[in-house]
């Protein structure tokens, strides 16, 4: 029988995360409670919702999604899949020496016996 190994979550690094995490939802939940509604009735009722939603929407984005896609990426299209991005075979063009010419334009006032009062 083989000998379990060991598991490979990084606890003390996931536990700062959410650390992390929640206080980051904290400042956001005060500051959208905290504008929104003042210090009112209900505040603490509304803040703890507010910092349960912001919660749960970073934890499952910066907890879940995020290290699928990269380990998603790096798995089912491979390591080098996104080093170096093919080169084209466009041939250059020749820069152009010949540079347009523009005439200045010319200001000319009316003279008094044209102008209409």
């Amino acid at each position: 029988m083989k000998p379990r190994s060991a598991p490979t979550f990084n606890y003390p690094h996931l536990l700062r995360r959410a650390g992390i995490i929640a206080a980051v939802s904290l400042a956001m939940a005060l500051a959208l409670v905290g504008y929104l509604f003042g210090a009112a009735d209900g505040f603490f009722g509304r803040l703890f919702g507010a910092f349960f939603v912001f919660f749960w929407l970073l934890s499952v984005t910066f907890l879940g999604v995020v290290p699928f896609v990269s380990w998603a990426a790096a798995n089912w299209f491979g390591k080098g899949w996104a080093e170096s991005a093919p080169e084209t075979n466009r041939k250059r063009r020749p820069a152009v020496a010949t540079a347009t010419v523009r005439k200045p334009t010319r200001t000319v006032t009316r003279s008094e016996k044209h102008h209409n009062p």
